[in-house]
């Protein structure tokens, strides 16, 4: 039985009294001191982990100015803040021991357009995407282009400085900021960038202004002595750049970079950059990585937007990810020859024929390389096709992720990874890096902007060994040096955080000091990220080493054999991918709709990690529990326990608790298991916990039902007209939603499916058997799920006339339990049982060498997935297609037909689309080849899941999650024109729009009759 996980890091009293004098005074937002908010915001896209004292989300700056003014009282003085947007940062910048405030959940409206003027004003939580999805209208987007642009927010860009591919031309995010709105913290503001940037005499940003200044100008011959020429100029307090060319001083150009260290962003006005008319992106192929780098001057010189390189560690990793679907005939092998390296050049401007031109004179110097053959240069593929365009630098943004996918317990892990030094010197510096993680027998991934003199370098170490972290900090100190010696920068646009430490040796005494004066003057009390890029002067703080615990630490705690068993969920990277802000992807619905970063597979995962270490630390192996649940059935004396432990639960304090209610806002729509570059799989280890946690706890009545369904359903499928007049019974539907839980419980199809027998064949080994195996090919055995076969046998009835009207021969198989929902609910004993019995039956049927073919994916993919999960080698090896898997490759045998119709419009099951990347392109072939039209339309979750939708507590999500994409979408296209693959995504347009859509081999039927 698991046990009570009953310790917990209190908080300090200190900040509790805070918090509450903070909500007294009108605090609007949002005080989170649960342990597992605390956790999901204790890791960023870093190595380091630092637990907060709490979480706190403003809705509006007047919170934020209470959140200063208030801990401005005596007693309040130890109360430390760090400012936090999407958490991508990869050294560290937003972690912090004391209050993080999050500014993402609420503060993220965008305020302003001014298409006349090109600027925009907004709240400092809005995404990067989300901005550029709001000025695109108006012909303009924001240029400082990130890997991470669909979840980093503009305070977190504005807080590093950020800037990215295109930067040679576009510049750094400071350089398209207008003016700025700081909160100080002693609650004073500041509109920086304007005659208005005045503040109130005796408040802390008067005092920053006036310092500020003053360090900038009596320093400025130290300044521009120390702070070196480059496109990717100093991140931290930008003292050269203050200053500009006509002599004025401009604050927002220190506050740019400052990592949340000197006050709080609020609200920022930023300048617009028009979108380009003529775009053109040139893949350039090399045998060497060396040869990419050492090629890369020369397109630059060519006037290019942007030149962008990736090594073959990362095309390698790339071409395992599903996102390789979407671009492999865009970066075509050379026959041949071995592509281990690539630059991306891209030309961008007003004038189409000036880009054209620009691109020949590339292409005809290229070509001469090549001919010369000594430049390891082996091809090239030109693409001037927007959306190819897209999806290359989608692939390339993905590169961070997908270096966290590699293989092994070492993973590449960022510390060393922003380097920046003059493009002249980078391949010489490149080839010297190389030497110094080689002598190490260290793999690792590069990739980066080399057209700025920026590359990303992430060794491949295991943290979870203290000899590899010791390693990691030797490299360190050594890259520090090496990028001395080349003439460069160790922080060229990931920020400081952690690294604050090397900032004494790079400025020296007298100009750190300097520094020092700044942060005294903004920060005198070290309230604001202490630690970070630098103390106040006269302040004995420490500055944040490399050294400081990571998440390796907490993370060795846990028994090597817990770690690989559970690596879906230990290797996530942090990466953040899952914070998508894009309502078309199918990860990670649940985050979407209540921006709670525990809703997340990040957050998700940081929580399974801290149960797996804490239940190490009490002696207990969750191998031993998981294995005990499986083969055990519970004693008496255990579920009369589990009963008493299910009564405790209100006064009784568990941290297991904290964890089933990040798992029970989980889809299980499997998105991350693919969409994630590090693969995080949250059904898979949420139906692990979920199995351990009831192994101590009472479980709720309406798991029982959804675990039993598929024993029901031939039941109530008997006598279906009379269970559905039971059903449509107000009294039962208020009784089954206030006992069970369970809402909108649908009908049963009337006819039943064996009712409609007509269609199909029944199934008869003996029969079968008997057919020559060359005629085989013409028969179709069809495998029952148990949501369409009784709840929409309309589909498979219309698949299988769809099948004879091919000249097939449909079987119906007999109806077999698929288990689905009982690993969605973490009955993985019944679920395995089951699974068995029915995996020995499709693997017999499977030696009639005849196709087997279900309709619904989801429950098809189940068979590949959690089958393979669960039985492993006695699953067998059985393949049951999905409809259009068993169309595809039989195209050619059946009549072509001439496009002759009105379209039809694809929404396709998250899970199906994630699974199977190319679905809804194949979709798009078969109804091609019959006359037909199919258009994609790009939606994320429809929010049912199966029967997460049906669960009344769910209820508010699941509507949510629907409006997010697929609502709008389904509002101005002619639904009887919508197909829909998922059972439960045509359940949930019924429910809410009360239209049945059909199922694509519906819509074929219809077609061809």
């Amino acid at each position: 039985m698991l046990p009570r996980l009953h310790s917990k890091t209190d908080v300090d009293p200190v900040v509790s009294s805070y918090l509450s004098t903070l909500k007294a005074k009108g605090f609007s937002g949002d005080i989170e001191t649960q342990y597992s908010s605390r956790l999901a915001v204790a890791t960023d896209n870093s190595v380091y982990q630092q637990l907060p004292e709490a979480v706190v989300h403003p809705k509006t700056t007047q919170d934020v100015v209470l959140i200063g003014e208030v801990s401005s009282q005596p007693e309040f003085e130890r109360v430390t803040f760090s400012p936090r947007g999407g958490g991508t940062g990869t050294n560290g910048q937003s972690l912090t021991k004391g209050v993080v405030v999050d500014l993402s959940r609420h503060m993220n409206k965008i305020l302003e357009v001014n298409q006349e003027e090109g600027w925009v004003r907004v709240q400092t939580g809005v995404i990067k995407d989300q901005l550029n999805d709001a000025v695109r209208p108006y012909g303009f987007f924001f240029s400082p282009d990130l890997s991470t642009s669909n979840r980093a927010t503009i305070g977190g860009m504005i807080n590093t400085d950020a800037s990215g591919q295109g930067s040679l031309k576009y510049g750094k995010t400071s350089d398209h900021v207008l003016s700025l709105q700081a909160v100080f913290a002693d609650g004073s503001i500041l509109e920086s960038g304007s005659e208005e940037a005045v503040a109130d005499k005796g408040t802390f940003a008067l005092k920053a202004l006036q310092v500020t200044e003053s360090v900038c100008r009596d320093y400025r011959p130290q300044i521009e002595a120390k702070f070196p020429p480059l496109n990717r100029f100093l991140t931290g307090y930008d003292l050269k750049n203050a200053i500009s060319d006509s002599g004025e001083f401009d604050l927002t150009r220190v506050l740019c970079g400052a990592e949340g260290s000197l006050a709080f962003i609020t609200e920022a006005k930023l300048n617009l950059t028009p979108i380009p008319k003529a775009r053109t992106l040139v893949n350039v192929k090399y045998d060497t990585f060396d040869s990419a780098l050492r090629n890369a001057p020369f397109m630059v010189e060519a006037n290019a937007l942007s030149v962008e390189t990736v090594d073959s560690k990362v095309l390698n990793l790339a071409k395992q990810d599903i996102v390789w679907h979407t671009v492999s005939d865009l970066l075509q092998d050379v026959p041949g020859k071995e592509m281990l390296g690539i630059n991306m050049v891209e030309f961008a401007g007003e004038n189409t024929e000036e880009t054209a031109a620009q691109v020949s004179a590339l292409t005809a110097k290229l070509d001469q390389l090549i001919n010369d053959g000594e430049s390891g240069l082996i091809g090239y593929q030109v693409c001037d096709e927007l959306a190819g365009i897209n999806r290359i630098y989608n692939m390339r943004k993905k590169a961070v992720g997908l270096l966290g996918a590699a293989k092994g317990k070492a993973k590449p892990v960022a510390f060393a990874e922003d380097t920046c030094v003059p493009p002249e010197n980078l391949a010489d510096f490149i080839a010297e890096f190389r030497q110094l993680l080689d002598k190490q027998n260290l793999n690792y991934g590069m990739f980066g902007h080399v057209d700025a003199g920026v590359l990303h370098v992430r060794p491949a170490l295991d943290l979870c060994d203290p000899m590899q972290e010791q390693l990691m900090h030797q490299i360190s100190d050594q890259v520090v040096q090496l990028v001395a010696k080349y003439g460069g920068l160790m922080w060229g646009e990931h920020g400081k955080g952690f690294r604050s430490e090397y900032g004494p040796e790079f400025f020296g005494e007298e100009l750190f000091n300097q520094l020092r004066r700044v942060k005294a003057a903004f920060d005198p009390h070290n309230k604001m990220n202490p630690g970070k890029i630098c103390t106040p002067l006269d302040s004995q703080a420490d500055l944040v080493k490399v050294t400081d615990t990571k998440r390796g630490y907490y993370d060795r705690q846990i028994d090597v054999k817990v770690r690989d068993s559970f690596k879906a969920a230990m290797e996530c990277n942090g990466n953040g991918l899952c914070f998508n802000y894009d309502t078309s992807s199918p990860m990670c619905p649940s985050m979407k709709v209540t921006a709670d970063r525990r809703h997340s597979p990040k957050g998700r995962a940081g929580l399974v990690r801290e149960w797996l270490r804490q239940l190490s630390e009490q002696g207990v192996d969750i191998l031993d529990v998981e294995q005990a649940s499986l083969h055990k059935s519970a004693s008496i004396k255990e579920m009369i326990e589990r009963v008493r432990n299910t009564l405790n639960k209100r006064h009784e304090y568990d941290f297991s608790h904290e964890v089933y209610e990040a798992m029970n806002g989980c889809l299980a729509c499997k998105a991350c298991a693919s969409q994630c570059p590090i693969k995080v799989d949250v059904p898979s280890f949420r139906s692990r916990f979920l199995n351990a946690y009831y192994s101590r706890y009472q479980r709720p009545a309406k798991d029982y039902l959804v675990a039993n369904i598929e024993t029901l359903l031939p039941v109530m499928g008997a006598m279906p007209a009379v269970t559905n007049a039971v059903l449509k019974q107000g009294w039962v539907q208020s009784l089954t939603e206030k006992t069970v839980g369970y809402i909108d419980a649908p009908l049963l199809s009337v006819p039943t499916l064996k009712q409609r027998a007509s269609a199909y064949e029944v199934f008869d080994l003996q029969a079968l058997s008997a057919v020559a195996p060359s005629e085989r090919e013409d028969y179709v055995l069809i495998v029952q799920d148990p949501f369409t076969s009784f709840y929409d046998a309309e589909v498979v009835e219309d698949f299988c006339l769809l099948v004879r009207k091919l000249g097939k021969t449909p079987v119906m198989l007999p109806f077999k339990p698929n288990g689905k929902a009982q690993h969605i609910k973490g009955f993985l004993k019944q679920f395995a049982k089951g699974a068995k019995d029915t995996a020995t039956f499709l693997d017999t049927v499977a030696n009639l060498n005849i196709p087997m073919v279900g309709v619904d994916p989801a429950l098809v993919l189940c068979y590949r997935d959690e089958y393979n999960e669960i039985l492993a080698e006695a699953r067998g090896e059985f393949d049951v297609l999905t409809a259009h898997e068993w169309l595809l490759p039989r195209l050619n045998a059946f009549d072509h037909h001439t496009t002759n119709s009105e379209p039809w419009y694809l929404f396709a099951h998250c899970t199906e689309k994630t699974k199977l990347p190319n679905a809804e392109k194949e979709w798009g072939a078969i109804f091609q080849h019959f006359g037909a039209v199919l258009n994609t339309v790009a939606v994320g979750c429809c929010g049912m899941a199966g029967t997460f939708g049906h669960e009344s507590d769910k209820l508010q999500m699941s509507k949510d999650i629907y409006g997010l994409s697929w609502k709008g979408n389904l509002d101005v296209l002619p639904k009887e024109r919508c197909l829909v693959t998922g059972y439960s995504c045509r359940s949930q347009v019924k429910r809410f729009e009360n239209v049945k859509t059909l199922h694509p081999v519906q819509a074929l039927l219809r077609h061809l009759d």
